[in-house]
């Protein structure tokens, strides 16, 4: 007969559950949703919903062919939501057979190779990304302009605002940046002035905060990643067009390509990142350099995705690094 051990008192009664958090995420991408639909049309819900469809059946067969669980996890919200930013992080006229092939990274390799949620080490959406731009790099880097709503793969494409971000950087010329839309325009994602507008969750920096303050009174996640990776390339994004004009402004570098996506939705996922706040903060503070370095420096205009996956890694040390002494517990001597 098993023993019933009961901790001591006070105990309290939490709402939280792993349904209530992915749902709840789910509901804070909405607005962002919506607003792909209106500016991408077809390509956009193609795209998300193939996404979505593969990746929970994806996770339904390797829990009952390979893994032989009897209880099935894909009613938890973690596989649609696994789905649906993917989708979100990939062009509104990628071909259905690529994003196919994503969802099977993201929750083949991403996740259950690991075994299934909660024990992942980095982020399975992003690890879906970036294996297909690496694997497709021309058709992960091909931007449909919005507004062409009943066009899918042969949508007009352009260049995105982080390409010409990068064209400045490499001709070493600031004029450059003239194409780039407005920061208050970026906001509300009207592209007319520019070319492509990126992924398909990225359009619309005023829908992803929305998200943002939506899960934040839902208590769904806490203020220090977000507010630690916004701040840091805020800073040093600001102290770079100080220094040299030819790096653009740091409220457009904000607005622009999927920071804001990637801090509010991807960086804060429970599993992958530091348990603790002040583990958050050097969490942020590290994602925040890595991608303004990646951006100004590296081979791909953006270098969200990348940062975040290389802190993934990190996020063991820095939560053994943090982590709260037990009470009772004695200083360690120096």
């Amino acid at each position: 007969m098993s023993k019933l051990i009961v901790s001591l008192s006070p105990h309290a009664h939490g709402t939280d559950s792993v349904e209530r958090n992915m749902y709840g995420v789910i509901i804070a991408l909405i607005p962002a949703l919506l607003v792909s639909f209106f500016y991408f049309g077809i390509g956009s819900a193609i795209v998300c919903l193939t996404s979505v469809l593969a990746c929970v059946l994806f996770e339904w067969a390797i829990n009952k062919f390979i893994l032989g669980r009897q209880e099935n996890t894909v009613l938890d919200g973690s596989a649609a939501l696994t789905g649906l930013l993917l989708g979100m992080n990939l062009p509104s006229n990628l071909p259905i057979w690529i994003i196919v092939i994503g969802a099977l990274f993201a929750i083949g390799v991403g996740k259950m190779t690991f075994g299934g949620l909660g024990n992942n080490i980095f982020n399975p959406a992003l690890v879906g990304r970036c294996v297909l731009l690496v694997a497709f790099p021309a058709q992960m880097t091909s931007w449909p302009k919005p507004g062409h709503l009943l066009e899918y793969t042969d949508a007009a494409t352009g260049a995105t605002p982080l390409a010409v971000m990068k064209q400045a950087i490499q001709n070493g010329d600031a004029n450059v940046l003239n194409q780039l839309p407005d920061a208050f325009s970026l906001l509300l994602g009207d592209y007319s002035i520019g070319g492509g507008a990126g992924t398909i969750g990225e359009i619309c920096g005023l829908a992803l905060i929305a998200g943002l303050l939506f899960m934040l009174w839902r208590k769904i996640i806490t203020w220090h990643i977000p507010v630690s990776i916004i701040g840091t390339v805020f800073v040093f994004s600001a102290i770079m067009h100080l220094i040299n004009p030819i790096y653009a402004d740091p409220t457009t570098v904000i607005l622009s390509g999927g920071l804001l996506l990637g801090a509010i939705f991807m960086a804060t996922d429970y599993v992958t990142s530091p348990m603790t706040p002040k583990g958050q903060i050097i969490y942020g503070v590290c994602i925040g350099l890595l991608t303004i370095i990646i951006r100004n420096w590296g081979a791909y205009p953006e270098g969200m995705s990348f940062a975040i996956l290389i802190m993934n890694a990190f996020t063991p040390l820095i939560n053994n690094y943090v982590k709260p002494k037990r009470f009772g517990e004695e200083p360690a001597k120096k």
